[in-house]
């Protein structure tokens, strides 16, 4: 695992607590940028796909 990866799944963790406690808080803004950290969770994660698929790709 690279530091994409891990970048994402940490975002990802972040924003499902946000998402989380926003909602069980009626908090709209809080649940917002919990679903934004998931977002950019996943952003990270397909940043480190295509990272990974380039070192592959060199290496043939």
């Amino acid at each position: 695992m690279d530091k994409e990866h891990l970048k994402g799944a940490a975002d990802k963790i972040k924003g499902a607590a946000k998402d989380a406690a926003g909602k069980a808080l009626g908090d709209k803004k809080m649940q917002a940028e919990g679903k934004f950290d998931k977002a950019k969770g996943a952003a990270h994660n397909v940043a480190g796909d295509a990272k990974e698929a380039a070192r592959q790709a060199n290496r043939r």
